[in-house]
């Protein structure tokens, strides 16, 4: 199910998250619900989230009539901001606060209104002080329409502590 939010409305959090793995990630959740519950533009951008665990995530999105540009196609930030979103729940759910030191994108494809878009981050590398994450953004066809590179630095800030 996508839930498709309206900009800036109060939408209660068990609309937004679907958990498809909920095993011994609780921890995880409590930590990505707690972004989420802080985190308007992701509100905003109708962020569902379907996979949170420590190290990797997957959310996807609707691109709306609001977020294209002036070419027709969506703005290459929607498609970087969920990347970036990814990012910040793999890293973040770790329990650890974590924030963005570098981050690049590419994009191989147009996105257009109405295409569902995946981001799915994974970890490639992780130390007591840095992350370093690949997210892959694809749509509904499954075509890939972003690469993006994230390095984030872990601070010694636990969530829950």
């Amino acid at each position: 199910m996508i839930q498709i939010l309206r900009p800036f409305n109060p939408v209660p959090l068990s609309l937004i998250f679907t958990f498809a793995l909920m095993n011994d990630h609780s921890n995880a959740q409590k930590v990505v619900e707690h972004m989420m519950h802080h985190d308007r533009f992701s509100q905003w951008l109708g962020i569902e989230c379907l996979v949170m665990q420590a190290g990797k995530s997957v959310i996807r999105l609707k691109v709306r009539d609001e977020m294209v540009n002036g070419f027709g196609i969506a703005h290459g930030g929607i498609a970087f901001s969920l990347a970036d979103s990814a990012l910040a729940f793999a890293s973040n759910a770790y329990g650890r606060l974590s924030v963005a030191l570098e981050c690049s994108v590419s994009y191989p494809a147009p996105v257009h209104v109405g295409d569902e878009l995946t981001a799915t981050a994974e970890e490639l590398s992780m130390t007591n002080k840095i992350g370093v994450y690949h997210i892959t953004v694809t749509n509904q066809k499954n075509e890939k329409v972003a690469f993006f590179r994230g390095t984030v630095y872990r601070t010694s800030k636990e969530y829950f502590k």
